[in-house]
């Protein structure tokens, strides 16, 4: 990274931490969702957009991470913040696992097949003989965390502060990974898997391998996003939030790890402005923001950034 890029990130982060002291609780507990979100859609765009895997079915790895954290801190009485690894290694294997037969699916195929996952996880959490752990369909209540050490800050703002703290991490988590080796064989894999076997890559361990990273971010998410809404429920899983994390990626930017923040911004808040526009469709209104992003920013919120900047750094040599 350049100088002027680590400097644009130092700003970003120091924005970050100061937001929580700025805003009320209400906009606190927003933009944590936010930060949990972009985890979730940087998991499936490691997936989609680095490996060219379709899944319609992230919700259920969401779920799993959730139900994960919901079930160690009621039954178990585990601190929150150790609920977060144990999710993401049941994720990691439930996800390789469920990669492993998933091979011999490509396309929409491999998107129906994990279209039935999200479908069917809401009532397998159902499941009588699960109700023990899972609570049926009332679910689980947790509480939320208050701040250790006697920080001025109240639970909320920690919160806030501990999802910003493993936001970050994994995002490093991933920029390494996909600058190494990894990362080059998941993109030549999407770009033309034949020839990358050809090559001596073994296509088969690594799309498994995406799937399952993909799948421990994504369980992560849920387990931070269990913690900060207190609550979880098998309908609260459902298909359309695997649809709408596919299109936060697209609205995002496919194959860029900023994409992530910017799909997670729209999906948090653009249901809110569409609701504020009108009470009788907002569903409507927010297929017309689809619309519209998808129109005017064919690659991503992040592409459209990245190619402005590139203009504006343009149009400030041909001034010099």
């Amino acid at each position: 990274m350049n100088k002027r890029a680590l400097i644009s990130l130092a700003v970003v982060l120091l924005l970050a931490c100061a937001l929580p002291l700025l805003v009320s609780n209400y906009r606190v507990f927003q933009f944590t969702l936010v930060l949990v979100y972009a985890i979730a859609l940087l998991g499936l765009n490691l997936l989609t957009g680095y490996n060219g895997q379709i899944s319609l079915g992230h919700g259920a790895f969401y779920a799993i991470g959730a139900y994960c954290a919901a079930i160690l801190m009621d039954k178990f009485g585990v601190p929150y913040w150790a609920t977060l690894p144990v999710a993401g290694v049941v994720c990691l294997a439930v996800g390789f696992l469920f990669g492993l037969p998933a091979l011999r699916l490509e396309g929409l195929y491999l998107a129906l097949a994990t279209f039935a996952l999200g479908v069917s996880m809401p009532q397998l959490l159902k499941y009588h003989h699960l109700e023990k752990w899972t609570g049926g369909v009332q679910g689980i209540v947790t509480v939320k965390p208050d701040p250790p050490f006697g920080l001025p800050l109240n639970p909320d703002q920690w919160l806030y502060y501990f999802t910003l703290a493993v936001l970050i991490l994994m995002f490093v988590l991933a920029w390494n990974l996909l600058r190494g080796r990894v990362g080059r064989a998941l993109v030549a894999i999407r770009d033309n898997h034949i020839a990358t076997e050809a090559m001596g890559v073994n296509n088969a361990m690594f799309k498994s391998l995406a799937f399952g990273v993909s799948a421990m971010y994504t369980g992560v998410a849920g387990a931070l996003g269990a913690i900060a809404i207190q609550y979880v429920a098998p309908d609260s899983f459902n298909i359309f939030l695997s649809i709408v994390f596919l299109a936060g990626i697209v609205i995002g930017g496919l194959a860029s790890i900023s994409g992530a923040i910017y799909g997670a911004l729209f999906i948090q808040f653009v249901p809110n402005f569409a609701d504020q526009i009108s009470k009788a469709a907002p569903w409507a209104i927010y297929g017309v923001f689809l619309l519209a992003f998808v129109y005017l920013m064919p690659t991503g919120v992040a592409g459209f950034v990245r190619f402005a900047w590139i203009r504006m750094r343009g149009m400030r040599r041909q001034k010099i």
